[in-house]
């Protein structure tokens, strides 16, 4: 047997002994488990749908199926999957920043994902860097503030409302520097232009930079994150670079409509996570800088109140709106 298919064998095991009787009183799942994916393809929460593609098919017993959605930071997708039926059968991968700052980032919305969507499982934190193009002749975060006080730069993130946007909000806020918002739909997108050099620079998810950092198509300045990343230990904070008290971290999250019956979100949070925790899903999560730390839906839930009044107090004490 191979590492793949022990893989499966070992997800299928730890699923049964945990929740077979659950999923039998609840008849769950009995058809494909459509996943409606906020962003493009390649980006984190895209890449983790499809890494546990697999795995949930194993273990469930039905296909899980990406369905990319991208656009509008996230709210289309994330309405999509409130006006969906309370099923099961209708997930919403995301970036936590769609329920956390979205709904007071955009006014005008027809729904609230905060209100209209439940946490069944933080699937992974991440963190955004800041990187730019080599033409531009920066090599630290103190060289770019220096540079970007004599120049006019824009600066790509995967969109408004996006953890490239907030975090880039809060670095210009707290360095007192003038840059242009150049969103695009999607952290992938917003790379190639960034290496393209379209756009000098970006503040653009890990995951996604890293590989063109480490080929020499970007240069890293600093992570958003409090800590460094295990994929680049050599690039700085941006609080250790220069940018005392800065802090941006995000979380890749799964959700529900609301209304979906406790069982069927405790199953899919149980299933989940014993996939997430396999070695072999493991090591390639923290290859790509996504690590899972093991959450129920109430804990994901507790950490969602805690973002949102965190990032609510930012965007109020920098008056953005998007609507």
């Amino acid at each position: 047997m191979n590492i793949r298919q022990s893989l499966l064998a070992a997800s299928a095991l730890l699923v049964s002994t945990a929740g077979a009787s659950l999923a039998q009183s609840v008849g769950y799942p009995s058809r494909p488990v459509n996943v409606i994916v906020a962003f493009p393809p390649g980006a984190p929460n895209d890449f983790i749908v499809r890494l546990i593609g697999e795995p949930f098919n194993a273990a469930m017993k039905q296909p899980l199926i990406a369905d990319n959605r991208s656009g509008a930071g996230g709210n289309l997708a994330a309405e999509l999957v409130a006006r969906s039926p309370a099923d099961g059968y209708t997930l919403l991968a995301t970036i936590d920043t769609v329920v956390t700052i979205n709904p007071h980032l955009y006014k005008k919305l027809s729904f609230k994902a905060d209100a209209d969507l439940r946490p069944v499982i933080y699937l992974a934190n991440t963190a955004q860097t800041l990187v730019c193009n080599p033409a531009v002749p920066v090599k630290t975060v103190a060289e770019f503030v220096a540079y970007a006080k004599t120049h006019d730069l824009n600066y790509a993130s995967g969109g408004q409302g996006t953890p490239g946007h907030l975090s880039a909000e809060l670095f210009i806020a707290a360095t007192g520097l003038k840059m242009t918002h150049v969103p695009y739909k999607g952290p992938g997108p917003a790379t190639q232009d960034v290496i393209g050099g379209q756009v000098p620079c970006g503040f653009l998810a890990t995951p996604v930079v890293m590989p063109h950092v480490k080929s020499g198509k970007l240069n890293a300045l600093g992570v958003t994150s409090s800590k460094r990343v295990p994929i680049a230990p050599e690039v700085p904070t941006i609080a250790e670079a220069g940018v005392p008290g800065y802090e941006a971290a995000f979380g890749e999250i799964l959700l529900m409509p609301k209304g979906t019956p406790d069982a069927i979100v405790k199953y899919v949070n149980e299933t989940i996570g014993n996939i997430l925790k396999q070695p072999e899903v493991r090591e390639r999560m923290l290859a790509s800088d996504l690590e899972f730390v093991p959450n129920t839906p109430a804990e994901a839930a507790t950490r969602l109140k805690r973002e949102t009044q965190k990032w609510n107090a930012v965007i109020d004490r920098l008056g953005l709106q998007l609507d």
